[in-house]
């Protein structure tokens, strides 16, 4: 079974505040880096990457 993600979606809401923060396995990092790279607020996207190539994305500076 194959689960297709709305990563725009996802920015949007790390974006608005509605989650503090997304984790991203390894195998699926490339679509949402993908996804990051057209993103009209980018620069408001931060990623740490952790132990094992997992990446935690979170929202920073989003003051407008």
């Amino acid at each position: 079974m194959v689960i297709f993600l709305d990563y725009q979606k996802i920015l949007d809401q790390l974006v608005s505040g509605e989650i503090k923060e997304y984790k991203v396995e390894p195998k699926d990092a490339f679509d949402l880096q993908k996804t990051i790279r057209n993103y009209g607020k980018r620069q408001y996207i931060t990623g740490r990457a952790e132990r094992g190539g997992a990446i935690v994305y979170t929202a920073t500076n989003t003051d407008e």
